[in-house]
């Protein structure tokens, strides 16, 4: 594991990350956001409330934090909150480049987001990113790699990451869509001068979408540190959109949807971090009580069964709207 401090930490929330996708902006794609947000989502409001969650966070021993420059002001949310947390120097940071924010601060833009994975971007929003968070930037990932995505095969970006590598900051990529596991393996061949080059994954798997498990598995085995995103699908685990079986089990639980789903995820041998997403508090500490969940064979056998074939899952995710 490449984030020493992040493994040497004792408490059971080593394990579980904070990811600010969806209070870094006004408009994503989470089920439930008008419940969980203020109608009245200026920057003030949404800061506040990243600040009010990172607070939460930190005092629960959460020791990850995950950001985007495609995450509105994310990076800028979190950079404030460590100027004025200096105790927290045993924080893990990371963000990610290749999609460009264009939203403008609405939600009912006509594109939030633009995917751009060349050698130019990099530059320009690695410039953007250590504006922002200087030296406390740990980890700084390519965003949501495809197996045709350009950023495999551009050796002059590789070596641009490596020099940026020998400099202190672990480098990685995330990954979406159904092709997951083949652009897991593409980006685990990559190397510069014969070494691997990225040293973290981060890839959607829950109950709904369990398929890069096996790649994932792949990179665990490799070396890599693997952080898990999406593990409440969206919302579509969480206790109002949750399925008939999954509410079932958690009933039995005593505990949220939302823990049980986070714990199925958390028991993965390959899994190093698990983000939640919450965005509120009560959300995260509801999410927080994942790694007491206990299940038994019959629960996991039931949860296992909720598992979509990877095309139809991300078809429904691409449907969901921006609000």
């Amino acid at each position: 594991m490449p984030f020493s401090r992040l493994a040497a930490a004792t408490t059971p929330t080593a394990h579980i990350g904070l990811g600010l996708a969806a209070v870094g902006r006004p408009g994503y794609i989470n089920l439930g956001r008008d419940d969980d947000l203020p109608e009245d989502r200026t920057v003030e409001a949404l800061e506040q409330r990243t600040h009010d969650l990172l607070d939460a966070a930190y005092a629960q021993g959460v020791r990850y934090f995950d950001a985007a420059r495609s995450y509105g002001r994310s990076e800028e949310f979190l950079a404030d909150w460590l100027k004025a947390h200096p105790e927290a120097d045993d924080v893990v940071v990371g963000s990610k480049w290749g999609y460009t924010y264009t939203a403008d601060w609405s939600t009912d833009a006509e594109q939030h987001e633009v995917k751009d994975h060349s050698l130019a971007t990099y530059r320009r929003q690695r410039a953007e990113t250590d504006a922002l968070l200087g030296e406390r930037l740990d980890l700084y990932q390519i965003h949501s790699v495809t197996p045709d995505s350009p950023a495999l095969t551009d050796k002059a970006l590789h070596a641009e990451l490596a020099e940026a590598a020998a400099q202190g900051v672990s480098v990685g990529f995330s990954t979406s869509g159904p092709a997951q596991a083949d652009a897991i393996r593409a980006a685990l061949a990559v190397t510069v001068d014969g070494e691997p080059l990225f040293r973290t994954v981060q890839s959607t798997y829950n109950l709904l979408e369990p398929s890069a498990a096996p790649a994932l598995a792949e990179a665990h085995d490799a070396g890599l540190t693997v952080i898990v995103k999406e593990g409440m699908a969206n919302g579509r685990l969480a206790e109002t959109h949750a399925p008939d079986a999954l509410k079932a089990v958690a009933a039995q639980t005593s505990l949220g949807c939302d823990a049980v789903a986070l714990a199925c995820v958390l028991r993965q041998p390959w899994a190093g971090v698990v983000l939640s997403g919450a965005a509120t508090v009560l959300q995260l500490a509801s999410n927080l009580h994942a790694p007491v969940v206990d299940l038994d064979e019959d629960q996991l056998a039931r949860l296992a069964a909720l598992a979509e074939e990877p095309r139809a899952y991300w078809e429904k995710r691409g449907a969901l709207p921006w609000h």
